[in-house]
């Protein structure tokens, strides 16, 4: 009896110390498992160091490139990536070619920037527009041309190479070494007029052709009748002989004076004042005075009647 007693406690503290022991590995388990789970801590003096962060600002442009004619302006659209960790100014300069001229603003403004404040992380959701255009003077000649953006914020820079391809401009004017567009001549006569041609373009004008438009038996011819060449910035003295018939009516007559060559034309419309020749006039005051003096010597004769 004792015996049996003896066995059933001994079964009895098994079974207590086996659910003990079941439980304290459980929770060691989960000990192991957290700590796998959760970070990993170093000693103070083995911290893992924080990466380097280089900031810097990036400029695009959707068309670096634009084409226009000598004289036109050209206005690029330019936006800004900043990555950085704190905001910044950026100073804005711009390098031209000589004797141009640039301005930089928002887009649908008018007020010119010379910097621009960028947050961290930031694109500028508007593109910013640069304007480049050369001096009305001084006409470039056709070719490409550099424009160089800089974005400058202490030791942090970025910088774009835009592209201005310039064209041709022709541009052609005749017109009088007085301004006036009117003038005199006399029936039946050669009357000189002095006029000039003018290449106010950028490029040359080849074989111009000079002719007129004129009312029937006029005669109206160029000196020189061509001009073969005409450089950009120059101008050609021409002499125009206007000569209308013998029997012109004295009044005002319209004439057009055409320069024409493959790239440009030009044409001016001049006034002309027909007189009539002296010695016409003179006849004309004969006449005149043959009339008055027949009046009068037939007024003595009826007088005396």
């Amino acid at each position: 009896m004792r015996k049996s007693r003896t066995v059933g406690y001994l079964l009895c503290f098994v079974l207590i110390f086996g659910v003990l022991g079941g439980l304290a590995v459980d929770s060691v388990a989960l000990a192991a498992k957290e700590s796998s789970n959760g970070p990993f801590l170093l000693p103070p003096n083995q911290e893992e160091e924080k990466p380097e962060f280089e900031a810097k600002i990036e400029l695009s442009s959707p068309f670096p490139t634009l084409k226009a004619k000598s004289g036109n302006e050209f206005t690029f659209e330019v936006e800004f990536n900043y990555i950085g960790e704190e905001d910044r100014t950026f100073d804005l300069t711009v390098d031209t070619p000589q004797n141009w001229i640039s301005l930089m603003k928002p887009r649908y403004e008018e007020t010119q920037i010379s910097a621009i404040r960028l947050k961290e992380f930031q694109t500028v959701p508007e593109k910013l527009q640069l304007i480049v255009v050369p001096l009305p003077w001084d006409l470039p000649e056709p070719g490409e041309y550099t424009v160089t953006l800089t974005a400058t914020s202490g030791e942090i820079t970025g910088s774009i190479d835009l592209k201005a391809i310039v064209t041709a401009l022709y541009k052609l004017e005749l017109y009088t070494e007085t301004g006036r567009l009117n003038t005199k001549a006399t029936a039946g006569e050669e009357n000189h007029v002095a006029f000039k041609l003018r290449n106010s373009g950028s490029a040359t004008i080849d074989k111009v052709t000079l002719s007129s438009s004129k009312p029937e038996g006029w005669t109206i011819t160029f000196n020189p009748e061509k001009v073969e060449n005409l450089e950009a910035d120059f101008a050609q003295d021409l002499d125009v002989v206007i000569e209308p018939p013998d029997k012109a009516i004295a009044g005002d007559y319209a004439i057009t004076l055409k320069a024409d060559s493959k790239e440009i034309r030009d044409d001016l419309e001049l006034r002309v004042t027909v007189l009539t020749p002296t010695i016409w006039g003179w006849v004309g005051i004969g006449i005149v005075l043959l009339v008055i003096a027949g009046l009068a010597i037939l007024f003595r004769q009826l007088g005396r009647r």
